[in-house]
């Protein structure tokens, strides 16, 4: 989840839904200050404020790309599970929390994630609001022991294991034992699944202000991530690429292998930057593909209860500041903003209408 040029590492390896990322407060020491005797007065103690302790740089570039992460997830976290409806066979049964260990990062930032309390085992990172993991009272920062009554894997391919232990257990839709440990305490719980879109919404480590959707999953390169002013603002971007997911647009673009070249790429440490040179090789949306993006988003958007009155102004600023003769922008591959706005318009008004007749929202 970043500070200069700095790398995106994290991939999320199916666990659980996208939820927020926690970290770990900077530890702080104390220093006593003088102490001061005299004949008449009483000994008295000055205690000087807490001072923080420094990160060094690979500790804040950790926290910086954890932060990020962590927004990225709290603001898509509502849209995946408010939506399985319109997700069709995009949607699954979640447990409805991430987990992560030290060998979740780079090898070489081991060390560093354990300063940041990382070790072997898989640790509780967040917790979907709502969700079967919510209900049943897991926490952050829990440790998962068991699951089903068999151990839980740690270690350099814990998350992979776990995914593949987990598997069989989530399409029986019956709640799953989870050993937990918490305060040195070991305790089970039984936690109910959530039904929710199953994309894997990534964060792009690019500074080009760009998203991406291959059919599964999400992209939203460090520069847009940057370039939104609200959390609102990022869950337009997260609405319309799931969209275009749920609409198979990769697919009828015949772009699906290509744009997950370039997600794969935007994923790696050092990222190969000619892979994002001009469009990258993807193919332009037509405007009448964007606009069925446009319009299933606002749905989107609102069923997770995001406000629908801003859309407008924010594609516009969008393009405004990052036109189509940006080469790896993203007007350049959505270029119909004109087209895309005035449909935008109508169906904001169909969609409140809705809202304020009660009616479903859906398409």
């Amino acid at each position: 989840m970043l500070v200069s040029p700095l790398p995106q590492w994290q991939k999320l390896k199916t666990l659980a839904v996208l939820a927020p990322l926690a970290f770990l407060a900077a530890c702080a020491t104390q220093e006593p200050g003088p102490v001061t005797t005299t004949p008449s007065k009483p000994v008295t103690t000055t205690t000087q404020a807490p001072r923080p302790v420094a990160d060094n740089p690979q500790q804040a570039q950790l926290r910086e790309l954890i932060a990020q992460q962590d927004r990225l997830y709290r603001v898509a976290a509502p849209l995946l599970t408010s939506n399985a409806q319109l997700c069709r066979g995009n949607a699954r049964n979640l447990l409805g929390f991430t987990a992560k260990n030290r060998y979740s990062f780079p090898i070489e930032y081991a060390e560093t994630a354990r300063s940041l309390g990382y070790d072997d085992r898989l640790q509780v990172t967040g917790v979907l609001p709502g969700s079967g993991a919510a209900q049943a009272g897991i926490q952050r920062g829990d440790f998962l022991i068991s699951v089903a009554g068999k151990p839980m894997p740690q270690g350099t391919d814990a998350e992979r294991q776990a995914a593949v232990l987990l598997s069989p257990l989530v399409v029986k839709k019956a709640p799953i034992a989870l050993g937990v440990q918490r305060n040195g305490q070991n305790t089970t719980v039984n936690v109910p699944l959530t039904f929710a879109c199953a994309f894997s919404i990534e964060l792009g480590n690019a500074d080009n202000v760009n998203t991406y959707a291959d059919g599964r999953r999400v992209l939203i390169t460090r520069g847009m991530l940057k370039f939104t002013q609200s959390d609102d603002e990022l869950a337009y971007l997260i609405a319309k690429e799931m969209a275009h997911n749920i609409l198979g647009h990769a697919i009828r673009q015949r772009m699906v292998s290509t744009i997950a070249e370039v997600i794969d790429n935007l994923l790696l440490p050092h990222p190969d930057p000619t892979t994002t040179a001009g469009t990258a090789g993807i193919r332009v949306y037509p405007q009448d593909l964007d606009a069925a993006a446009d319009t299933l988003s606002l749905y989107l958007l609102a069923r997770a209860g995001y406000s629908i009155d801003n859309v407008p102004a924010f594609w516009k600023r969008l393009a405004d500041q990052y036109p189509a003769s940006v080469p790896n922008g993203y007007t350049a591959l959505h270029p119909a903003t004109a087209y895309r706005l005035s449909m935008i318009d109508k169906v904001t008004q169909i969609v409140k209408a809705k809202q304020e007749a009660g009616k479903p929202l859906v398409p």
